[in-house]
């Protein structure tokens, strides 16, 4: 099964803790491989996530050599899900060439004076390029929903700018995937407390990650309604179980290299004329 529909949240998608533990690719979804231990296993997986990001480059190439089509990969989930170490493991060994990372944090005042998606607008791909949002416009419908910083009425209103949005951006050459990071709350649990515990991370602890994680049902609800209200063909939302950290990987490494293999992307054709041209 491919893993565009294997990971495909639907209409009435629920998100459900025990999948953020399902280990759906790989060497522990094999069943010849029970008797692998979880090191040999992930090991495997961070081999073939290797493998698959060097076919990504390829691809990689071909569309910014192409110029002609744009890739917009929107990271989302809970904190600690991992949207930071997604990026690192999948894109780190690819040339910065025609890809960009952008991370939204809480907007600026220059930001908050504009519409809601204007600062997003600015960082949607260019022809030949893959833009990774590390969150993205979908924080206007779930903290600020959350927050109650909006009300409901509201909500719906942005889900259907959403909607065009994203319309918008696939009508004019955007190809779009949307991945939710899917933990649960007891590993988020013990990644905040291994943040708290190693020196050398505690510069990534915010307090207000506890505070939020107060709020986890709610944030879970506004996560399945904003998944329900914006899934389309044009700009699917998939979700992958996150728990285990190679798994996500390779889930999202997979999700990211079937949508490049379906654009049926090449390098241009050689121009006929440059045959017989010599450099002196």
């Amino acid at each position: 099964m491919k893993a565009r529909t294997l990971f495909r949240a639907h209409k009435d998608y629920q998100l459900n803790e025990d999948f953020a533990d399902q280990r759906l690719l790989g060497a522990a979804s094999k069943a010849g491989n029970k008797k692998l231990t979880s090191a040999q296993c992930k090991a495997l997986d961070r081999e073939e996530t290797v493998a698959l990001t060097a076919q990504i480059a390829e691809y990689q190439s071909m569309l910014y050599a192409q110029r002609k089509k744009k890739v917009l990969l929107v990271l989302q989930g809970m904190d600690t899900s991992g949207k930071d170490g997604t990026v690192k493991s999948i894109f780190a060994n690819i040339n910065p060439m025609g890809i960009r990372a952008v991370a939204f944090k809480g907007p600026t005042d220059i930001e908050l004076a504009h519409d809601y998606l204007w600062r997003v607008h600015r960082h949607v791909p260019v022809k030949g390029e893959i833009a990774i949002f590390n969150r993205s416009h979908y924080e206007d419908v779930l903290i600020t929903r959350v927050q109650d910083m909006i009300d409901k009425p509201e909500c719906q209103r942005r889900y259907g700018h959403i909607r065009d949005f994203e319309s918008m951006l696939s009508d004019t050459g955007t190809v779009i995937l949307k991945i939710f990071l899917h933990i649960s709350k007891e590993e988020q649990r013990e990644r905040l407390q291994e943040r708290l515990d190693d020196p050398d991370r505690q510069w990534k602890f915010d307090p207000n990650d506890i505070a939020q994680r107060k709020k986890w049902d709610a944030y879970q609800r506004a996560y399945e309604t904003a998944i329900r209200e914006t899934d389309a063909d044009h700009a699917p939302w998939y979700v992958v179980p996150s728990n285990s950290k190679t798994q996500r990987n390779l889930a999202v490494a997979t999700l990211l290299l079937e949508t490049l293999q379906g654009m049926k992307l090449a390098y241009p054709p050689p121009d006929a004329k440059l045959s017989s041209f010599k450099v002196e």
